[in-house]
Parts: structure tokens; C-alpha cells; sequence
């Protein structure tokens, strides 16, 4: 029995480590809840103030099993949209104005994967450049750039290994890294599509690395798009589709499809199919300014039997108010 619960653990980094090869950052179910944390040019794009808190656990029930933990910020730098003006007869007339062009947004996050953990911040910048109407709202082309840094640690208590491992103890156990993501997106009231890419340095600066021996962070790239379908009054139906990639290209790239329903805007539930990993279902509602959502990944690989599948749940509130704010773009 001592020597099987020494032996699981390596069997459960196992299953880690294949997946960390392919990609090297936070997985998440329900990105189009913030698409901020994928894409840095999504920052302020709706207009409102929004805090973001996501909490996901993967593959519950495995020793060492990845968790990720993320806080987000951001807004729309804006200007007064509707201002006063009087007239000749001394008619009040109210005239919107122009929206601010730039958004901001940081976040702060902690993502465990078996012995590896990430913990760091990314501060973004967006800029919003309008190109005309479509049916009477505006469509925004969008970049952003965002600063990123964390610190990379290894932690190899409990973990049974040879400890004259030349790889292993060649590393140090924890190294801070600064880097650079970048994102551009197309929005319009009925569709959007965004592009990003992660560690544009691939980590080539290093702080506190004493070691000689060569390493890198993979480069990865993200490609969203979604369209809403009103089909009456209250229901509105949205395919979306999210392709993940790295610079291990053909080795790495996976898709999520996904469709999700609304009601009046205020509740929605889909089903998404990642492949090769898991079919999810996902839930949420909109009460006031608060949106409260729920994912279970339903794993289709052989670690179903290990586990009770991944959760993620994701709080969100959005501060402003709504003659303020484009309400054609609903992120959610």
C-alpha cells in the first residue's frame, strides 16, 4: 500500500505534465464571461466598470490536480455621453457624445498545475477605434497591449523523485519572469471576433535565475468569434467558437464549441465541446448589476475515472450607469 500511494502521485503528474507541454497557461471554460483575461484589446470594450472573480478547480478528487484563481479589473475610460444643450426657444435638447477610446484593465492571478505554480499580474491597455454603424450602434475595431509578470515556482515536497536528477535540481525553484501579451478585436452589436497572443518575449527575461541551463515559455495564440441570433422577442441563441494554440502547433491545438441560450438577457445556460478534454455545461443569471456563472467540465479522457470532473465559477458586477454605457454590447 506505501509503495502504490508513492507511485500516484508521479502517475498523477504524469497526466499534469502532457497537458503544461502543450500550454502553458490558465485553462477556462467559460471565457466568454471575461474575455479580458484571453484577449488584452477586450479591456472597457462594453463601457462599464467590471470586477471579475473566477475560481477553477480541475479534476477534483486528484492529488495535485491544476487550479487556477483570477481577479480582473477593468473599464472605459468615457466622457460624458449625453450633455445639454438650449436652443433659439429655450428648448433643452439632449445630444449623445462621443465615447472615450481608451479601456484598462489588470488582474491578479495564481494558477497551480502539480508541482508548478504561476503567480502574477498583467496590467492591460486597449485603445477602441469606431468604424461606422451598423443598424444604429457603433462597431469598434480594437487593440490591446498588456505587461505581464509572475513568479515561476516549483514545490517538490511530497513529491517522491530521484534527487540526483541532473534536470531537476539544474532549475532553480523559483524564478520571476516579466513578459508581453497582445490582442486586437472586431465588435459589433451582432457579432465579434478576436485574435491574441501570449509571452511575446517567450520569457527571455529572467530575474533571480542562477542557473546556466536553457529554458523557455511557449508562445500561445487564441482566436475567439461569436454571433447572437435573436429568434424572438426574449430568446437570443449564440454559437461561439474559442482555438487555442502554441508554438507546438500541431501538437497543441484544441477547440471549444459553444452555444449558449439567453432568456431576456438574464439567464442563460450552454453546452460546449472541447476537443479531445470534456463536454461542459454552463449556467448563469444577471440579478441588478450582479452575474453569477457556473461550468462542470465532464471529462472525456481516461482521468474521468479519477476524478469528479472540473469546476469553475465565475462573480461578476459591473458599475455605471446604463445611459452611460454602450447596452448593445453585452459581453455576458
Amino acid at each position: 500500500m506505501r509503495y502504490l500511494r508513492s507511485i500516484l502521485p508521479v502517475v498523477v503528474l504524469s497526466f499534469i505534465f502532457g497537458t503544461a507541454l502543450a500550454q502553458q497557461v490558465p485553462m477556462y471554460s467559460q471565457y466568454i464571461m471575461n474575455g479580458f483575461l484571453i484577449n488584452p484589446s477586450f479591456a472597457g470594450r462594453d463601457g462599464y466598470t467590471t470586477v471579475n472573480l473566477t475560481v477553477r478547480e480541475q479534476w477534483v478528487g486528484m492529488a495535485g490536480a491544476p487550479g487556477t484563481y483570477a481577479a480582473s479589473l477593468q473599464t472605459r475610460i468615457l466622457k460624458n455621453s449625453y450633455i445639454s444643450k438650449s436652443t433659439s426657444v429655450r428648448k433643452k435638447l439632449i445630444k449623445p457624445t462621443k465615447g472615450g477610446k481608451v479601456g484598462l484593465g489588470g488582474y491578479v492571478f495564481n494558477d497551480n498545475n502539480g508541482i508548478m505554480r504561476r503567480t502574477g499580474i498583467q496590467a492591460a491597455y486597449a485603445y477602441h477605434i469606431s468604424m461606422g454603424q451598423t443598424g444604429g450602434y457603433p462597431n469598434n475595431l480594437s487593440f490591446g497591449l498588456a505587461l505581464t509578470a509572475y513568479q515561476f515556482a516549483i514545490n517538490t515536497t511530497g513529491l517522491i523523485f530521484d534527487p540526483d536528477d541532473d534536470l531537476l535540481n539544474s532549475y532553480d525553484r523559483s524564478i520571476f519572469i516579466p513578459d508581453f501579451n497582445f490582442g486586437a478585436s472586431f465588435t459589433t452589436s451582432k457579432y465579434y471576433v478576436g485574435f491574441s497572443m501570449t509571452n511575446l518575449l517567450r520569457g527571455s527575461l529572467l530575474f533571480a535565475d542562477t542557473s546556466s541551463t536553457n529554458r523557455t515559455e511557449l508562445g500561445n495564440y487564441f482566436l475567439t468569434g461569436g454571433m447572437k441570433f435573436p429568434f424572438t422577442q426574449d430568446w437570443v441563441l449564440e454559437p461561439s467558437v474559442f482555438i487555442k494554440s502554441s508554438d507546438m502547433i500541431f501538437k497543441s491545438l484544441q477547440v471549444d464549441l459553444t452555444t449558449r441560450v439567453y432568456y431576456k438577457v438574464d439567464y442563460w445556460a450552454g453546452l460546449s465541446w472541447r476537443t479531445g478534454d470534456a463536454i461542459i455545461l454552463m449556467m448563469g443569471l444577471k440579478y441588478d448589476r450582479f452575474y453569477f456563472a457556473y461550468a462542470v467540465d465532464f471529462t472525456l479522457t481516461d482521468i474521468r475515472k479519477q476524478s469528479f470532473g472540473s469546476h469553475e465559477l465565475t462573480l461578476a458586477v459591473k458599475f455605471g450607469e446604463s445611459a452611460r454605457r454602450y447596452r448593445w454590447i453585452n459581453a455576458y
